[in-house]
């Protein structure tokens, strides 16, 4: 498992050095070309080698959607011109007529739960973008402390924005299927966090006219799909996740690094504190071993259950952007993937809240808990660099 974090370019997250530009105070941004041609300048990537954050500290969450009413009064209020419809039965809706920036902490508190619900909460019509980086950065901080990326570009003076930015050039397809015939990447978000993400938002501000969805897949059902014997064997299990790659990654085209890599260890099998579900919890980025295998048996339950998510497309859905769309997901309970299949040069520019939430834990008795017994980091760590 050692090397799969190379086989992910990042080109849409870390400065391109040869593509991007450093300008006079030393910040590395997006060329003059590109940034002319951006619907949206406030909120383009830049790098900054000034910025240097400290590790990561512990924090308690207490997830909004725990509090939230269950009939949902204030984000579908009985006399609201609004629509629903599931995506799938058991993963995803898609809803109009609720714009998000107008929503109050009870409305937001509703949309944590229903969001941890469904999976995936795709929003039409919204006028996040329109209200700039510094709106969507304190509306963020609602749902939990907001994550800095370690490597990725974010707008000049909000680093609590990630931004994913696929550059309007002739070459950048090329680029990406140079030595790959797809660019599927299935991930959760900076699993390697001991506090990886809760709720997250995501808005694709330019895009193609048509293609550049994002592929989800649901966790639980994953889980749930398991027979209850194969779900007795995962259970007790932990994975180390490790951000070394990607740091490595940022590194080697010339980005920035503004904390340090960091590994942390995480139950196989998470449980989710609003829904009390059991999901597969992995990453094939930033996994690396269970702990408690052997590494030839860590490699084979990893591949067959990597397999199983990515391959079982009955537990899957495709958002598409339609302009001004805003979609939610938990990442506590799915895994995505962009899809590149367009081949003009045309920006796919997009921002992410990224809230944090609790530190992954299988028996809800561990929640909100500092230290617990996942195994010895260290040990797993000499496993998979000697």
């Amino acid at each position: 498992m050692a090397s799969q974090g190379t086989r992910f370019g990042n080109y849409d997250i870390h400065f391109f050095e040869g593509q991007d530009e450093v300008d006079s105070d030393g910040v590395l941004v997006i060329n003059k070309s590109n940034r002319d041609r951006s619907s949206h300048p406030d909120f383009l990537p830049t790098w900054d080698p000034k910025q240097k954050y400290p590790p990561l500290k512990f924090f308690k969450h207490e997830d909004p959607g725990r509090r939230a009413d269950t009939s949902f009064p204030n984000l579908f209020p009985k006399e609201g011109d609004y629509s629903i419809k599931k995506v799938t039965p058991k993963f995803g809706s898609s809803v109009t007529g609720v714009q998000l920036s107008q929503l109050d902490s009870a409305g937001k508190d509703e949309l944590a739960l229903l969001v941890a619900q469904r999976g995936v909460v795709i929003f039409r019509e919204q006028d996040f973008a329109d209200k700039g980086p510094a709106f969507a950065v304190e509306y963020g901080k609602h749902f939990g402390r907001l994550h800095i990326h370690p490597t990725s570009g974010a707008p000049r003076n909000h680093p609590e924005l990630h931004i994913t930015y696929r550059r309007p050039d002739k070459g950048e397809f090329e680029r990406v299927f140079s030595n790959r015939t797809n660019n599927v990447g299935w991930h959760s978000d900076v699993s390697y966090e001991l506090q990886p993400p809760g709720t997250t938002f995501f808005s694709v501000i330019e895009g193609p006219e048509s293609g550049g969805d994002t592929i989800f897949a649901d966790t639980v059902e994953a889980y749930n799909r398991l027979s209850p014997e194969f779900q007795k064997r995962l259970a007790g299990l932990h994975v180390l996740h490790t951000s070394k790659d990607q740091a490595s990654n940022s590194r080697g085209q010339g980005g920035i690094e503004r904390r340090k890599p960091v590994s942390n260890i995480h139950p196989l099998i998470r449980t989710h504190p609003v829904t009390g579900e059991k999901a597969i919890f992995l990453n094939k980025p930033f996994a690396r071993k269970i702990v408690e295998l052997k590494e030839e048996e860590s490699e084979y339950l990893l591949k067959f259950l990597f397999d199983h998510i990515e391959s079982s497309h009955d537990l899957q859905l495709r958002a598409n952007w339609e302009p001004n769309s805003v979609v939610l997901w938990d990442n506590r309970r799915t895994v995505h993937s962009a899809i590149i299949d367009w081949d003009t040069p045309v920006h796919r520019h997009a921002f992410r809240i990224t809230p944090q939430a609790e530190r992954p834990v299988e028996d809800l008795n561990d929640l909100n808990k500092e230290e617990y017994d996942v195994g010895d980091l260290e040990e797993a760590l000499k496993s998979v660099t000697a």
